[in-house]
């Protein structure tokens, strides 16, 4: 202020002007001078100011504040060479990663994690008496495909093998983001992520006094037989290889995409698009398509994702995928990425048995999140299950925009990064040993991640980099379960289905009877 102050005030110039001039008054010399001094003097400490050379406040004798809003990150941009996310950092200086960020204001406590989180206790819990020593860590190196190593802030990451396309590569980038929306917060640890699809750690190696204890490892999906804790999957930060967004930006054009058709004018059928040849269990799903003979009410369609990228991805927009009342989410090899997607169209989901489950589907619910369907006849229950929702349109679609509403408000951008800070933080209270930098290990930042990267993958970097520091801090994490509540929440959702598979066969029962459904 003062800096502009001098050098807009008409005085001052008037003054810096005469000072140029003959006087003969030696007292009017003096008073020029001195002045001609102090202004250069705060001039001067402005511009070192400016420079970060000085702390002006320091220096006028005012006492700085700490502000309560955290400052923007400014120092961790890409270099000028990056232009693509130099450009977008001045087109959306606002913008950290999701357009609806003010849903978490900065002038609000921190609110209660989804229910969803008090799993992070359950996926921990067979090193809750033992802890995790260096020696459980390193036998989870076998099938490992990167080391991550927090220390001091920084990300260190030593990688034992590639992964299929970059999934390594956007979930590094994914624990790179979330130290800049915590910046400070993340303790120190040590952990081992294996990007393949299904789990590897089973339950049964591991049960007896006599038997050791299971290796720590982290990945996208686990099953009831298995140890392996649970993470948010790549596809969060975007799946370039098959052109999906980051899920911030996908999620809004889903939500803008269930404008496009009302409900009540959707194809009263169950839709599915997707690729088939990845499990056994899809392949049985086409069975249950419409043909001449027989009409299960199904609408699918096989995904070729080879013609897809040949052909630009005209026919694969996910906004474009909300034209039917009813979706179906099946796995493929193990849990598939494609349930958030699904689920976030407003039709009511119809929801195949899973083997597995991710890190938020296990705080959904049947009959009111999504239907389940039985995975040993599909076709049936599939048929069944558009009938009751045809019959009854108003549960169905509460039913569906219940289990929309969930994807988009408890499994947005700021509750994947919460559920991140959780986990980590949960499992580093359990290390016994002090964290490391392995030889051969490297540091990864956003700029020597993102600056070699091209096309897509670096479009979807910049998209889904964070900007600024969260101005909230995380959800407070519930509770564990204790064994008596978690018992009544399986067997609620037990219950549910098989009240699902009770109405379903008595439908077929009258049908059979040639009594009316």
């Amino acid at each position: 202020m003062k800096r502009n102050s001098n050098n807009n005030d008409p005085q001052t110039n008037r003054h810096n002007h005469v000072c140029n001039k003959t006087t003969s008054h030696r007292g009017t010399r003096i008073a020029k001078a001195t002045l001609f001094i102090v202004s250069s003097l705060f001039i001067s400490a402005g511009l070192l100011d400016l420079l970060g050379c000085l702390d002006l406040t320091t220096f006028t004798g005012l006492k700085q504040v700490t502000r309560t809003r955290k400052s923007p990150i400014t120092n961790h941009r890409f270099p000028h060479q990056c232009d693509v996310v130099q450009n977008q950092t001045q087109q959306n200086p606002q913008i950290s990663f999701s357009e609806n960020q003010s849903s978490r204001s900065s002038h609000s406590g921190p609110s209660t994690c989804p229910s969803y989180f008090r799993w992070i206790h359950e996926d921990l819990r067979p090193w809750k008496e033992t802890g995790i020593t260096r020696g459980m860590l390193e036998k989870a190196r076998r099938t490992a495909h990167f080391r991550v190593i927090i220390l001091n802030g920084k990300v260190y990451v030593k990688k034992y093998r590639k992964s299929i396309q970059t999934r390594d590569d956007f979930t590094l980038w994914g624990i790179v983001q979330l130290l800049r929306w915590y910046p400070g917060r993340l303790p120190d640890l040590e952990l081992m992520f294996d990007a393949d699809d299904r789990p590897t750690v089973r339950s049964k190696d591991f049960q007896g006094q006599h038997h050791p204890a299971p290796p720590p490892l982290f990945r996208y999906c686990s099953d009831d037989v298995s140890l392996d804790i649970v993470f948010p999957d790549w596809s969060f930060w975007g799946w370039a290889e098959v052109n999906i967004k980051p899920w911030a930006k996908s999620v809004v054009a889903i939500e803008e995409g269930n404008k496009m058709t009302q409900w009540k004018d959707r194809v009263a059928y169950a839709y599915w698009r997707g690729n088939p040849n990845v499990a056994p269990t899809r392949r049985d799903l086409l069975r249950c398509n419409v043909t001449d003979q027989e009409d299960w009410n199904t609408r699918l369609y096989i995904q070729d994702w080879v013609r897809e990228s040949r052909e630009g991805f005209k026919n694969s927009n996910l906004e474009n995928q909300c034209t039917h009342r009813y979706k179906i989410y099946i796995e493929g090899w193990a849990w598939s990425v494609s349930e958030k997607y699904i689920m976030a169209c407003d039709s009511m989901t119809l929801y195949v048995r899973p083997k597995f489950y991710d890190f938020y589907i296990r705080g959904m619910m049947p009959l009111q999140h999504y239907w389940p369907i039985r995975d040993n006849s599909k076709c049936t229950s599939l048929k069944f299950a558009v009938h009751w929702g045809n019959t009854n349109l108003n549960q169905a679609r509460k039913m569906g925009e219940e289990g929309s509403r969930f994807i988009r408000e408890e499994v947005k951008m700021e509750y994947v990064y919460d559920y991140m800070f959780h986990l980590m933080n949960e499992y580093a209270k359990l290390l016994k040993f002090k964290p490391e930098i392995p030889w051969g290990a490297t540091e990864i930042t956003p700029d020597n991640m993102g600056c070699p990267a091209t096309g897509r993958w670096r479009d979807f970097m910049a998209e889904s980099m964070v900007m600024f520091p969260s101005e909230v801090p995380p959800c407070e994490m519930p509770s564990p379960y204790n064994p008596l509540a978690l018992k009544e929440v399986l067997e609620r959702k037990a219950n549910l289905t098989r009240q699902v598979e009770f109405w379903e066969d008595q439908y077929f029962r009258n049908l059979t009877d040639g009594k009316k459904p």
